[in-house]
């Protein structure tokens, strides 16, 4: 899609050098001005991606412009234009929320380079801006995505939640399973009951029965006192039977009777009990090749599969992908008190180019690390590649596979900005964020050091006072 660039200069030679160099690369809508009063009018009348400004002008400075536009559109991206003279009033101008600068004499590629990531900038702070917008308007604990397959879903939850209907919750580990069975709760005729969770694979078959149903003194070695089991807790409420699929068939039986007449024995009892409970069960297996091995009762299976809501793997609905992973940035960044703000436009590619064989549980564990790693107010894709000692060379690998599969430039663009930054990285953390050591160290300047900061955005503030 094309955006709207503004190029501002009270120098004509200069405009047309600047909008022929964008017109023979790009293909965006580009305005021209020698006013820059008449820049905010322009502003204020239409909806700008980028300006492009020269920083020294007579009736208006560029940072005094910069200021006017960031009140009429705080994400519109400006570029400052400067002379080599005036750079540190630039780099103001970057502090008071200018993008990037370009210095005279500037070589093609700069400008372009620039102008191409300036609007990838503004583009990923409106996108967290609609992220956070879609976030908001999400129940806290309800199922998160825009895709087709969840708005489905959700659909189906707000019919099926009122009714006593016993629902029957199948997808792949890690795809939220668990959330659904808490948004049926929720939505049901008994919210302010309990919710009960038991996990089929996690107690062991040799109590299984007595967790479930309790007990009575007596009833065996060790039960030295009656104790009720987790179907009493529940009893008003709902029962949430995860990876009912390795269920042992004994138990099965005796959870048949439950779910068809409500009756339950405790363990050593010859007195009948009654619940009466919500069911809700759910299984990553398939039951019905459960049922033709005999491991699985046939009967149980068809008074479990009365709804059934199938969970999608992540990779079937990728574009719930960003909004996912802005949830868990949400959450992650204030359990550890930290300053991100967004994900880099790099980072959330990478994000969504990955096939999650982990579904959303690997995604919030790929963000919560991110973010631990994080250094900077974005979460970069140096973050990301942050993995675990036994992970990193797989990883890397994946990584390089992924450049493999676009244009030679671009991938070697790519590499470069992963490793700047990983270099920045390591710099700021051995020099405790000191920009005059830190150059020194590198054997650059100090103004070069800042455009590399500027380039990985790295705020070297991050590695200061950390002791």
């Amino acid at each position: 899609m094309a955006s709207k660039i503004l190029l501002v200069d009270d120098e004509k030679d200069m405009l047309l050098l600047l909008q022929r160099i964008l017109a023979e690369r790009t293909e965006h809508e580009i305005m021209t001005t020698t006013d820059p009063r008449q820049a905010v009018g322009l502003a204020r009348s239409q909806e700008l991606d980028l300006v492009l400004t020269d920083l020294k002008m007579p009736k208006m400075s560029g940072l005094e412009l910069l200021q006017e536009l960031k009140q009429i559109d705080p994400y519109i991206c400006v570029v400052i234009l400067t002379a080599y003279g005036t750079i540190e009033n630039a780099v103001e101008a970057t502090h008071k929320g200018a993008f990037d600068y370009i210095t005279k004499p500037f070589r093609k590629e700069r400008v372009l380079l620039t102008v191409e990531k300036g609007l990838q900038w503004r583009a990923v702070l409106l996108q967290n801006e609609q992220l956070k917008a879609t976030l908001q308007n999400q129940k806290e604990g309800s199922l998160i995505g825009v895709s087709p397959q969840i708005q489905d879903i959700m659909s189906r939850i707000r019919q099926v939640a009122p009714t006593q209907a016993t629902v029957l919750i199948t997808g792949p580990s890690g795809t939220g399973k668990e959330v659904v069975a808490k948004a049926l709760h929720r939505h049901s005729g008994r919210p302010a009951e309990k919710l009960v969770t038991i996990n089929c694979t996690a107690i062991p078959e040799e109590v299984m029965e007595s967790e479930l149903f309790g007990h009575v003194k007596g009833a065996f070695t060790g039960a030295w006192q009656t104790k009720k089991g987790l179907v009493d807790e529940a009893d008003g409420g709902t029962l949430f039977l995860d990876e009912i699929g390795d269920l042992n068939p004994n138990m099965q039986t005796k959870l048949l009777r439950l779910l068809e007449q409500g009756e339950f024995k405790p363990v050593g009892s010859v007195v009948t009990k009654q619940a009466d409970l919500r069911f809700i069960a759910a299984t990553n297996q398939d039951l019905v090749q459960g049922i033709d091995d005999k491991k699985f009762r046939e009967d149980l299976y068809y008074r479990l599969n009365v709804i059934r809501l199938h969970l999608p793997s992540l990779a079937e609905r990728s574009e719930d992908i960003p909004l996912l992973a802005q949830h868990f940035l949400n959450k992650f960044r204030q359990v550890y008190a930290k300053p991100i703000e967004d994900i880099s436009p790099e980072a959330l590619n990478i994000l969504t180019q990955h096939p999650w064989p982990g579904n959303v549980r690997e995604l919030e564990n790929v963000i919560e690390r991110a973010v631990i790693y994080c250094r900077g107010q974005s979460l970069s894709a140096q973050d990301l590649a942050c993995q675990s000692e036994g992970r990193s060379d797989s990883v890397q690998a994946q990584n390089m596979e992924e450049l493999t599969q676009i244009p030679f430039k671009e991938a070697k663009e790519i590499w470069m900005r992963r490793f700047v930054t990983f270099y920045i990285q390591s710099l700021l953390e051995r020099c405790d964020g000191n920009i005059s050591k830190a150059a020194e160290e590198a054997a650059v300047n100090r103004q070069y050091l800042h455009q590399l900061l500027r380039d990985v955005d790295i705020s070297p503030e991050a590695y200061r006072n950390r002791g």
